[in-house]
């Protein structure tokens, strides 16, 4: 393993962002520029011999799962030797990166120094080496043993009157075995308090989900997309960024005649012509065109297409009776047929214009390749769930699928396409608030002890009680907590309020700096990283965005003797709180992760055998109940159609709806660099896309410096000096980069059902930078 680079390499001195030179947007995506682009971050982050190291593991089945996004791997007979994107390339580079952040770091920078850099510049600096403390009123972190460390943690909770007053925070990169440790931890304490990043993602899906078919989950498969759909829906989701792999996915599908159709306010770069930079005509050729009809709907208008949608199809099946629905399927297996289709037929055209921002004509082509093609998938990621309304929405994409039996059969279903590598896997092993009482009882026959059945926080009840002095210690298992979450404002006068706040990590990132009286930082190990324990070399198990589980195995040596692996530090905790001849097996399950598989397969449900089948390259399917066997454990023992009625977030005049996008230089609150190659942007964040006619209608210029202004029933929140960008956005919508407007996103502002934070729906006004 290489020596840790010079000094000057480890402290880079802060780059300001300067206004950011703005050039036409890509019509295209990767091809020979995203290998470069690969190549020079990787080499930059690792070097020659570290890059070659990792990045020939990842995503193979001796090798490491992609810290990155959640997209399912091909088989392993259908794996490349490069079997990872750009953004792939980026996090693991970022993550195994030779830049260390050490006791020299921390004491070379006081909290409130560091609290002046951008997120960027913080996670640059590399990987944290040694535990961290913040003693009450100091203005450094200081080193700490582990010992003293998970003592100190001990005993703030030992010492918590109510066990309520902690809170468990997980990140999706928490694999299955840590995940499933961490929420036995609390509730072995006795908290639900377990909220972690679904909460602000896709909450929305599984809450519709699981009222209509009964599953939380998608159940559509990779080979659905690659080998049987006939149609491909994209809403709200920008592959190209968020997603790269599922391009040459997209691409297999188009080879094989599918057509695929974009519903996104923005026009995106993955949308074009995708060069495949595995084949020579993706790199010498003029590339694959992916999406064949592009709806440039209005920001939180796809429930009015969806239910549009819907009416044509109940349109075109009353002038033309038995050649448009599946009467057979809606009859064997769905309820509420009668009342949802009466609800469409109720609905008027120039409404559903209004609030789609189509036309009915662009709405009836799409119907027409709906009923050209015998299977259809819908994916779509947090364009849909991040709204009022989003559960109505993604209810609404259910009832389009049920109408044809897009659901139970190959090539179709619902897909709902994650974002965390493993953060569908979390919320499989116990990771929610409000786990039902199944689970918890069979938490407690395996264990030996009554966990807690009082629903617990999620993440914005989280914040809330934070900021009413509602909770004590806060524990955060990965993650950027503050960066992530709405209403930074609140949030971080909330972090404040806590005794302590902890947090397990890889790198320095910005929610370290916004920290309780007293702070804890605990590094950990990467993905990338061999975990050795007591019994061994371990490995740990991820699940994909459909329902894959597989083996992750590290390769590299750890960056620092002192990290130690998620697992080891809750167990650790778990034997420091009750102690070693507790009901729980902390220290059998800290010193071989078999162990806890053991338990898991008692547990949850779909894990039987789970040592042997994990062991089969590829992994195992979790059970799907919907697709596999068309059953649906809803409360009606049947699918379900219900009403929804379109509804639209008011906009006062001279106001704007704004949606918060991602750059293609970062992932999630992780920035890679200050570029967005795709959108046009050079060396700066802090832009707002604006349609051009709207900057002409607030007397405005591309270029401007204005401040944003949300506005909401509690009053107003502003965030400073974004440069116009003009941009083909939705007459009346604009855009700008999370986390940095997550400020304007207030904390009360919330999905109905599911409580995810509405990043995507947010009124404000422009006013001249001050």
């Amino acid at each position: 393993m290489a020596g840790p680079p010079p000094p000057a390499q480890q402290n880079p001195e802060p780059k300001p962002e300067h206004n950011p030179q703005v050039g036409p947007p890509k019509t295209s995506s990767v091809g020979v520029r995203g290998i470069a682009e690969s190549v020079r971050y990787s080499l930059a982050e690792m070097g020659p011999k570290r890059s070659l190291q990792t990045l020939l593991k990842v995503n193979q089945t001796d090798g490491f799962d992609c810290p990155s996004c959640a997209w399912a791997d091909p088989g392993p007979e259908h794996r490349k030797k490069a079997e990872f994107c750009e953004n792939g390339a980026k996090a693991v580079a970022w993550e195994a990166t030779r830049k260390r952040v050490g006791a020299e770091f921390f004491a070379a920078h006081s909290v409130a120094e560091l609290r002046a850099q951008d997120h960027h510049w913080l996670e640059h600096n590399g990987r944290l080496t040694e535990p961290m403390h913040l003693a009450p009123g100091a203005t450094h972190y200081t080193p700490i043993g582990w010992d003293e460390a998970t003592a100190l943690i001990g005993d703030r909770l030992k010492a918590l009157d109510d066990p309520n007053r902690a809170v468990f925070y997980t990140s999706g990169r928490t694999s299955n075995e840590a995940a499933f440790v961490y929420q036995l931890l609390a509730r072995r304490f006795g908290t639900n308090n377990l909220p972690d990043c679904s909460n602000m993602c896709h909450e929305s899906s599984g809450a519709a989900l699981s009222e209509t078919i009964g599953i939380s989950k998608g159940v559509v498969s990779l080979t659905d997309i690659t080998d049987h759909a006939e149609l491909i829906i994209i809403v709200g989701q920008n592959p190209g960024t968020c997603h790269p792999r599922m391009l040459t996915a997209l691409e297999q599908a188009k080879r094989r005649g599918a057509r695929i159709a974009a519903v996104n306010p923005l026009p995106e770069a993955g949308f074009g012509r995708f060069h495949n930079p595995q084949t020579p005509r993706g790199l010498a050729g003029p590339g694959t065109k992916l999406a064949d009809r592009y709806l440039p709907v209005r920001v939180n208008g796809d429930l009015a297409l969806f239910a549009a949608l819907n009416r044509t199809l109940v349109e075109r099946e009353d002038a033309r009776p038995g050649t448009v629905l599946d009467h057979d399927f809606i009859a064997r297996h769905c309820d509420g047929f009668a009342a949802a289709a009466a609800a469409w037929r109720a609905l008027d055209w120039p409404t559903l214009e209004t609030l789609s921002g189509l036309s009915r004509k662009q709405i009836g082509n799409l119907a027409t390749d709906v009923l050209a093609a015998r299977s259809v998938v819908v994916c779509w990621a947090m364009g849909l769930t991040q709204h009022r309304n989003a559960v109505a929405t993604i209810r609404e994409i259910v009832n389009f699928l049920l109408l044809r039996g897009n659901i139970g059969r190959p090539g179709a279903g619902p897909s709902p396409i994650r974002g965390h590598s493993n953060v569908q896997g979390d919320r499989t092993m116990g990771i929610w608030e409000k786990m039902p009482d199944a689970f918890l009882d069979r938490l407690r026959d395996e264990f030996g002890f009554d966990p807690p059945s009082k629903h617990g926080w999620d993440t914005v009840d989280s914040i809330r009680a934070m900021r009413d002095g509602k909770a004590d210690v806060f524990f955060a298992l990965g993650g950027n907590f503050v960066a992530a979450t709405p209403d930074t404002e609140v949030t971080e006068s909330a972090m404040a309020n806590c005794a302590l706040t902890v947090h397990v990590a890889t790198k320095l990132n910005r929610s370290h700096l916004c920290h309780g009286k007293e702070a804890l930082i605990l590094p950990c190990l990467g993905r990338t990283e061999r975990d050795i324990q007591a019994r061994g070399e371990q490995f740990v198990t991820v699940e994909d965005s459909m329902s894959m589980v597989h083996a992750s195995r590290g390769r590299l040596i750890p960056g620092s003797p002192q990290l130690r692996s998620e697992v080891a530090i809750v167990t650790g905790l778990g034997r420091a709180l009750f102690g070693d001849d507790d009901v729980v097996d902390w220290r059998a399950m800290g010193d071989d992760y078999a162990r806890i598989r053991k338990h898991i397969e008692h547990v949850v449900p779909g894990f039987h055998a789970y040592e042997e089948r994990v062991a089969q390259p590829g992994g195992f399917m979790l059970p799907r109940g919907p697709y596999d066997s068309r059953t649906f454990p809803t409360a009606t023992g049947k699918a379900r159609f219900t009403v929804n009625p379109p509804t639209a977030v008011e906009v006062p005049d001279g106001h704007l709806l704004l949606t918060t996008v991602r750059a293609h230089d970062q992932f999630n609150t992780t920035v890679y660099g200050l570029d967005d190659r795709y959108r046009g942007i050079k060396g700066g964040r802090r832009v707002l896309f604006v349609n051009a006619a709207d900057l002409r209608a607030h007397g405005l210029h591309d270029g401007d410096l204005v401040d944003i202004v949300s506005v909401f029933t509690d009053g107003e929140r502003r965030a400073r000096s974004f440069r116009t960008v003009r941009y083909p956005t939705p007459r009346g919508c604009v855009a700008a980069y999370y986390p940095e407007v997550n400020v304007l996103v207030p904390l009360d502002s919330t999905a109905e059902v599911s409580n995810t934070p509405t990043n995507k729906s947010v009124v404000v006004r422009l006013e001249p930078a001050t």
